[in-house]
């Protein structure tokens, strides 16, 4: 089962394939804001290296936030026309499970923060468990101090991961027992989503492309702005 993975929930775009044996292929290009322009020569590029086309994928898997809002709409707009137009189904991942994927390993609490902008982390924490992680609370947005009160209360080894840990590093480093992760992880990848999405395919855990929902969190910006200026 080819199934190609869709990620922009971050200043970066990034596309994998994975089939039975693995992670064929991945790319990932620092878009900025160009995440439009970037994916589709991206997903291009990759099916062209890998030796396939797009038919013959069996799904497409896109990261749905929280994140980018702008990101996340190209990258779900895309994804959503592909599986439209190919006439098959989609498998929808979380950011914050594609950052903390990579620590599955670890013994110690892992809390994956991604920088949400206007001085908020969105967050969530996990722990490794037989074939990943497990996330043991909700998807929080919230200001590092917050966080740092959340794992201050419950006191124990943590592993931080992601943009907005290395970013608050200055906040999150006074909680006693916590460390921050490789900076090379910081951000969600491609292979951690077809490497999730896989599974869930092979269980048939499908969507349909109109099911498919962003995990925003917090109103787009724009939407704050007109607030904020016309009260």
């Amino acid at each position: 089962m080819l199934i190609l993975g869709i990620e922009t929930a971050t200043d970066r775009v990034g596309a994998a394939l994975v089939d039975h044996g693995g992670v064929l292929a991945e790319t990932h290009l620092r878009g900025g804001r160009r995440h439009a322009e970037t994916l589709g020569p991206a997903i291009e590029f990759l099916m062209g290296q890998s030796g396939h086309t797009p038919e013959d994928l069996a799904a497409v898997a896109v990261d749905v936030g929280p994140g980018l809002f702008t990101g996340l709409r190209v990258g779900l707009a895309h994804g959503k026309a592909m599986a439209h137009a190919l006439g098959i189904p989609m498998v929808g991942v979380p950011s914050l499970d594609l950052v903390a994927f990579p620590l599955r390993y670890t013994g110690r609490r892992v809390v994956s923060v991604i920088d949400a902008r206007r001085g908020e982390v969105y967050w969530a924490i996990y722990r490794a468990v037989p074939g990943g992680v497990q996330r043991i609370d909700d998807y929080q947005i919230s200001s590092p101090d917050d966080l740092a009160s959340e794992l201050t209360a419950d006191p124990e080894p943590t592993l931080g991961v992601g943009d907005g840990a290395h970013r608050y590093a200055d906040v999150l480093g006074e909680i006693g027992g916590f460390e921050l992760a490789d900076p090379a992880l910081s951000h969600p990848s491609a292979s951690s989503l077809v490497q999730l999405a896989h599974p869930r395919a092979m269980r048939e855990e499908f969507v349909n492309q109109s099911e498919v929902e962003p995990i925003y969190l917090r109103r787009p910006d724009a939407e704050i702005n007109w607030v904020t200026r016309h009260g």
